[in-house]
């Protein structure tokens, strides 16, 4: 049979219960190397005819008027779907009478797509293939595969616990722990730094010590 080569691409993690075979029961994601930005969307859009500079403006001019309206607690229904204002209550409280305006914090937007844009992605959906990686934590014993995803982790002359976790499939902490041994082992190849409020991982130079 032919391999696949079209339609979504996904890929298997873990879950924390198992099945009879006393094996974790596996559940599958979108594999989120893949994505699209605003000049993917203006270059779409112009082979419709329509102007780049108008769907950017639509976009600006959008969150402009709607996030006015969501900080004032409407819900904004368009063809997209939704868009509503999340709150919630900090603290523990069982006393109505006790709450006040203090007590409430936003903590984002809830999208709920709408039933046409859900059936137009289905309409065009074409199947899923699986991205062909380890599932769990396995890639860990791999030298090969763990040294091959540093290495396209730091196309930028660094890497991040994310950006490595999207090209291992490690989960965060799982990300953390492998980059710090790095730094950290009795022959270290990387230093660690903190920009930004981030950790940064860079390549460290021959008879250089490492930081923290």
């Amino acid at each position: 049979m032919p391999r696949k080569t079209d339609g979504m691409l996904f890929e298997l993690h873990p879950r924390p219960t198992k099945g009879e075979d006393g094996k974790p029961l596996l559940y599958a994601r979108p594999t989120t190397i893949y994505k699209k930005t605003m000049d993917d969307v203006r270059a779409k859009c112009a082979l419709h005819g329509i102007n780049s500079g108008m769907i950017a403006t639509a976009f600006e001019t959008f969150m402009d008027v709607c996030s006015g309206w969501i900080a004032e607690g409407y819900r904004i229904e368009t063809p997209l779907g939704v868009f509503s204002p999340k709150i919630k209550l900090e603290g523990n409280f069982t006393d109505p009478s006790k709450v006040k305006g203090k007590d409430v914090k936003y903590v984002g937007i809830e999208v709920t797509p709408s039933k046409r844009f859900v059936n137009m992605v289905g309409e065009k959906q074409r199947g899923f293939r699986r991205k062909v990686a380890p599932v769990g934590n396995a890639q860990m014993h791999d030298e090969a595969f763990m040294a091959e995803a540093l290495h396209r982790s730091m196309k930028a002359g660094f890497t991040t616990i994310r950006l490595f976790m999207a090209a291992s499939g490690l989960k965060y902490h799982s990300a953390q722990r492998y980059l710090n041994s790095l730094c950290l082992c009795e022959n270290p190849t990387l230093r660690q730094q903190k920009i930004g409020g981030s950790l940064h991982y860079f390549p460290r130079r021959n008879n250089q010590p490492p930081r923290h």
